[in-house]
């Protein structure tokens, strides 16, 4: 078995808990992920299963579409409810002054993960530390922000569609636009809608995960890798990558680093990249089956 789920993680869940669901029913085949989805959000959650573990980085590197709902003039540990939230002073504010802060949370900026977060800090896990009480500091990192845009404001409580690159935290952006607009902001809800072409409304639901839905629903190794351009083999072509031998790199434009091999009925062969030393395409990940 080998491919892509497209999961809906309800809300509750750890992103480990449904690998787990599935790999007990696909025992020994290993499954992973691309990319966690915290227990208090639901949507999108990609798996990988057999060999196409190896894509997880292609996945992860796909931009990933949000829904969430923001309440200003509260506080939280967590930005979010998992840790009791708390009112601070907040002002009436509108439709404009919100979009007016908009802009400088979007291209490229710099963002500091949240204490409560699953980013690694000597070692450790840091909302592990924040929960022991110890003080944490992350260090900050650059994500990009393709849209941020408010989708409705009632009182308090606005939402908002996000879409951004791999390595954002909503949370961050929850905390740092109502610091922006002079207050605070936790994130009571979060639902991930897309991570590039895998879509929720195309998405399983997790209650619904069987071997017969998991065989239905597996999606091809070649859907992980979108953006990249592809080359059709040759069946001799594929013999030689089978083999672990380069192609020329007269195939394919040199322009670019990977390429997508496939053969002529679309699937996968292997992943090349380009050695211009050599002046050759070799393989780097490889997905068929050895011919003699």
């Amino acid at each position: 078995m080998l491919g892509l789920l497209n999961i809906n993680k309800p809300v509750g869940v750890t992103s480990r808990d449904v690998v787990n669901r599935v790999q007990r029913l696909i025992r020994p085949i290993k499954v992973g992920h691309a990319g966690t989805l915290d227990p208090n959000a639901n949507g999108v959650l990609i798996l990988c299963l057999g060999s196409a573990t190896r894509l997880i980085s292609y996945v992860q590197q796909q931009p990933k579409t949000y829904r969430a709902t923001f309440r200003f003039g509260w506080k939280s540990d967590s930005i979010d409810l998992e840790t009791e939230p708390e009112q601070v002073p907040c002002s009436v504010f509108s439709t404009e002054r919100i979009e007016a802060a908009l802009p400088q949370f979007r291209g490229k900026i710099s963002q500091v993960p949240p204490a409560h977060s699953a980013v690694h800090i000597d070692g450790k896990r840091a909302y592990q530390l924040a929960r022991q009480g110890e003080e944490v500091e992350i260090p900050a990192r650059e994500v990009n922000i393709y849209r941020f845009e408010l989708l409705n404001l009632e009182g308090e409580t606005a939402d908002f569609l996000i879409e951004c690159s791999s390595g954002t935290y909503i949370r961050s952006l929850c905390r740092d636009l109502g610091e922006a607009l002079g207050t605070a902001a936790v994130m009571p809800t979060l639902e991930r809608t897309a991570i590039g072409d895998f879509t929720i409304q195309k998405s399983l639901a997790a209650d619904d995960i069987s071997i017969e839905t998991i065989s239905e629903k597996l999606m091809p190794p070649v859907t992980a890798v979108p953006h990249l351009s592809q080359v059709i083999v040759s069946s001799a072509q594929m013999n030689e990558i089978c083999h672990g031998r380069s192609l020329p790199e007269t195939i394919s434009p040199t322009d670019i680093k990977e390429i997508a091999a496939i053969d002529d009925q679309g699937n996968l062969i292997a992943i090349l990249e380009h050695r211009p030393d050599k002046q050759v395409w070799k393989p780097k990940l490889v997905f068929a089956q050895t011919k003699s």
